[in-house]
């Protein structure tokens, strides 16, 4: 049986929903959230920038120094200004399902992160998880709070 793990996050940003929505449902913008030495680049995106159920979004990115893989997700669920959710069709994980859900609160959006993801090979992959996976996990997504934080900071 494959170990599933989770991760949550949740970040206020000083902005409006139709903002927040605006920026994170362009799948162009994910690479200037993503840290700089995954080398991320899309490579293919269905049904161009504007997202939608069914979208195929193909990606490279370095996992290991000098490592690259492909990645392949589709959005699988939209609901309009509250939510969406990518799972990966190809790529490192054997399993990789992220909901971003928005909420409309006094001052700007809570905006959170859903991750459930598990490690192929077994064993080895628990392994890995304890000694790398998990850790670089954590580290993209508190990269990509700061730079949003940055980003979005209330002026």
């Amino acid at each position: 049986m494959m170990k599933v793990y989770t991760l949550y996050r949740k970040q206020f940003l000083p902005i409006s929903l139709r903002t927040a929505w605006d920026f994170f449902s362009t799948p162009s913008n994910l690479g200037s959230i993503t840290p700089k030495h995954m080398n991320f680049k899309i490579l293919y995106k269905s049904g161009g920038d504007t997202m939608h159920e069914g979208q195929i979004i193909k990606y490279k990115i370095t996992v290991l120094p000098l490592v690259r893989v492909k990645w392949v997700t589709e959005i699988t669920r939209v609901k309009n200004f509250e939510q969406f959710t990518d799972e990966q069709r190809e790529g490192p994980y054997a399993l990789w399902k992220h909901t971003h859900t928005f909420r409309e609160v006094a001052g700007g959006v809570e905006m959170t992160d859903h991750v459930e993801y598990a490690i192929p090979m077994g064993p080895i992959g628990e392994l890995a998880h304890r000694l790398f996976v998990g850790r670089e996990v954590n580290r993209i997504f508190d990269h990509r709070f700061k730079v949003l934080a940055s980003y979005f900071k209330k002026s």
